[in-house]
């Protein structure tokens, strides 16, 4: 193999990053990395001989060639669904319980499906929970494509599933039958043994003992782990439970020794450590972390070391597994990997592993700012002190007690584990936020990457390393401080939130969405673990525009669809303070959750006005203390750059003729209609007056109350004006400098 490689034309790290731009060019349809990719080719033909760049222009044709035919079957698939599925065959180590909500993946003729289903009995989901062979079900139910990204920068549950195989999700409405069947598949069987060893550690191990077990040992993080798992992500350490190169590192070389001590040879060990690996990555359920350290361990016994065996472990899996680049954890796998490989020096104590700490969290930053958009400066520390625990103490330890369980499980260790909890939730307490960047744009992504390769480079040089890091730090700074206005009304679902930042970087939130709490009662059994609305959409979508901060928080009425989010908000950012209606602050439920914000409020009645965008919100209404109902919603209007808006809160008719009669001469160019489109709010009267050239309806897809109400978009398009539904658009932004440009997510 070392011949093979020496036989190239050019250096094969120099190959892979060819081949990396290519990749993205085609599956992502990127014109800056089609562009990245002539111009490094350019470069090739003026640094090595021409014969040499022809050679590597065939080898980048062949892998063009095969990037195309994975395009291409992957758009067939998502063109080619199918109308029904009558069965599927259980994925075993995919299934997850979650209160009654019961999701796993499904085979059928082919056909991987995303399944969910609401379990019907307590005794339903037991079975379930218990299920560790390989199960068909014979069914009768909905097939629906997945849901697309939804806000700027959000997740794209569509194209998440793409990367795994996945065109269609199946929701069950009914199980005819269910029965064990066999298999000759070996990723169906692996699913099932990794399957079984969760339930045996799940059955003979006390929480939290058993979720640590199940994490470090096959990479399997159950819901009842969602607290933890939360207080480990704030703190930037979660991925101490992604399987990686310590763990492949531990059971690769124990498995070594273990057949060198049974009179093994070498050689024949070198052949068993394959099936051995394919065993171990279906354990930990194939993970990207897992495979990429599975084939640099098997390519350097081959004696492949260093660059060469990191671009040739990428080179396998641009074969192998062609949606691995798409996927975060595949990108941020190979990203530590190389990081690592460039920067590694012989050195040995806690100084030299701290210098690594350190280098690894500085070179990723780019890329995970891409990603999250925020990085904790703790996880530095928490990292160098954790990763001794979980790698030098937890993982040997709990591989031995899950080997003994076998005859004797031993839970009296329990008691660290609840230990380690404690002192996690401490220090969460006592750390401080993350420190929010905002997630670059594919242009300044590419820039902060390559200024970071010329720091290391000229690491030795003090002025050249001093310039390149103060543009380092100014990329960072048009990241979190984009020079322009902004005006963003959030698809939150069936709920209303709206961001205004002006290029000073003021900012102002009006309301937080959130969730109608539901009056239906359930049992112990059905209680689930759950993530807010504001979790998925707003929080995240704040920090990768850069917000850590939020001057001025309005909540504009009382309702659960606007408010509901709060505590969930105020934990996240710092926000400067809380404006209400005098109103509100009568109902003691809300004042109670105004309370728990630990936040300072502030009463705003009719009149005052709010400073951004260079001229300022005026509070048109309340102008009398109600009882906080929907008529005692806070309107809010301005001129705002070159446009007009009105922000009407949850403003019903009677609102609506009182601010008529207060304001006759009112010119509004965009309307935030009130109520998400009922047929309660939005008048003719109100509509034709106005007579806006943009309606703006937040609400959400397939809502149960079926909104926006016909008779209200009738009502719009009689004044002739331009509708935009978050339902349908996903999310709306206003940008400009001097004038809106206007864009949405669909």
């Amino acid at each position: 193999m070392l011949q093979w490689i020496k036989t190239l034309p050019i250096p094969l790290i120099y190959l892979g990053f060819l081949l990396l731009w290519l990749y993205y060019a085609i599956f992502s349809a990127s014109y800056l990395a089609l562009l990245g990719f002539v111009f490094l080719l350019i470069c090739l033909f003026f640094q090595f001989p021409w014969k040499s760049g022809g050679k590597v222009l065939a080898i980048c044709s062949c892998f063009g060639v095969w990037f195309l035919f994975q395009t291409w079957h992957q758009t067939q698939a998502s063109q080619n669904l199918v109308a029904y599925v009558e069965k599927v065959r259980i994925l075993p180590d995919t299934i997850k319980v979650n209160g009654d909500s019961l999701s796993f993946r499904g085979k059928s003729d082919g056909r991987i499906f995303q399944v969910y289903y609401k379990l019907q009995s307590e005794e339903e989901k037991e079975q379930f929970q218990a299920l560790t062979d390989i199960y068909e079900i014979e069914l009768e139910g909905k097939l629906s494509e997945p849901e697309d990204q939804r806000n700027f920068g959000g997740f794209d549950y569509q194209a998440y599933l793409k990367t795994q195989g996945i065109y269609q999700t199946l929701t069950i409405k009914s199980i005819q039958s269910l029965k064990k069947v066999s298999s000759w598949d070996i990723g169906e069987n692996l699913s099932a043994l990794r399957r079984k060893a969760v339930v045996w550690i799940k059955t003979h191990f006390p929480g939290p003992m058993r979720n640590y077990m199940t994490g470090l040992l096959l990479g399997h993080l159950d819901t009842d782990f969602e607290e933890m798992n939360e207080l480990y992500s704030s703190l930037g350490i979660i991925h101490l439970f992604a399987l990686s190169g310590m763990q492949v590192g531990f059971f690769m070389d124990g498995f070594k020794k273990l057949l060198l001590r049974l009179g093994l040879t070498q050689e024949n060990l070198k052949w068993l450590t394959y099936p051995f690996s394919l065993i171990y990555a279906g354990l930990t359920g194939f993970s990207a972390s897992v495979i990429r350290s599975l084939l640099q361990k098997l390519l350097a016994q081959h004696g492949v070391k260093g660059l060469d065996n990191f671009a040739l472990t990428v080179l396998v899996l641009f074969i192998i597994m062609p949606n691995f680049f798409l996927t975060a954890g595949g990108v941020l796998s190979c990203a530590y990997a190389f990081i690592l490989t460039m920067t590694s020096k012989k050195g040995e104590g806690i100084k030299a592993v701290f210098r690594e700490s350190l280098v690894i969290s500085l070179g990723i930053l780019p890329i995970l700012s891409f990603y999250f958009a925020e990085f904790q400066p703790w996880s530095i520390l928490l990292t160098f002190v954790f990763s001794f625990l979980f790698d030098l103490v937890f993982l040997p330890l709990l591989s031995i007690l899950f080997i003994l369980s076998f005859v004797y499980p031993v839970t009296q260790f329990n008691f660290v584990f609840e230990w380690l909890e404690d002192i996690i939730r401490l220090v969460s307490q006592l750390a401080s936020r993350p420190m929010v960047f905002g997630q670059p744009n594919a242009w300044l992504l590419i820039l902060l990457l390559v200024s970071l390769a010329l720091v290391y480079d000229m690491r030795k040089n003090i002025k050249r390393l001093a310039g390149f890091s103060l543009f380092i730090v100014g990329l960072f700074f048009l990241t979190k401080h984009p020079l322009e206005n902004e005006i963003t009304m959030l698809d939150v679902g069936q709920g209303e939130s709206i961001f205004l930042r002006d290029l000073t970087g003021k900012t102002i939130l009006i309301d937080v969405g959130g969730k109608a709490e539901s009056d239906k009662k359930i049992e112990k059994w059905q209680e689930k673990a759950t993530t807010s609305n504001a979790q998925r959409t707003l929080i995240p979508y704040l920090k990768s525009r850069g917000v850590a901060k939020i001057d001025q928080l309005i909540l504009t009425n009382i309702e659960k669809e606007h408010v509901g989010d709060l505590l969930e908000v105020t934990k996240a950012f710092h926000v400067g303070e809380i404006l209400v209606s005098k109103g509100s602050l009568t109902q003691k439920e809300f004042v109670a959750e105004l309370e728990a914000s630990q936040t300072k409020v502030r009463s705003v009645t009719a009149g005052e006005n709010l400073p951004i965008f260079g001229g300022y919100l005026e509070v048109l209404s309340p102008r009398k203390i109600g009882d906080g109902d929907n008529e005692d919603s806070l309107v809010l209007y301005g001129k705002l750059l070159d446009k007009h808006f009105l922000f009407t809160g949850n403003l019903k008719e009677k609102g609506e003729k009182e601010l008529l009669k207060q304001y006759p001469n009112l010119e509004v160019d965009v309307l935030k209609v009130g109520q998400q489109g009922s047929k309660a709010s939005s008048n003719p009267v109100f509509l034709e007056k106005l007579n806006p050239e943009l309606c703006l309806i937040s609400v959400g897809k397939n809502n149960r109350a079926k909104l926006p109400h016909q008779e209200t978009l009738t009502r719009l398009e009689t004044i002739k004006s331009k509708i935009y539904r978050t339902d349908q658009n996903g999310a709306i932004r206003f940008k400009g400098w001097n004038s809106w440009q206007i864009e949405s997510v669909r």
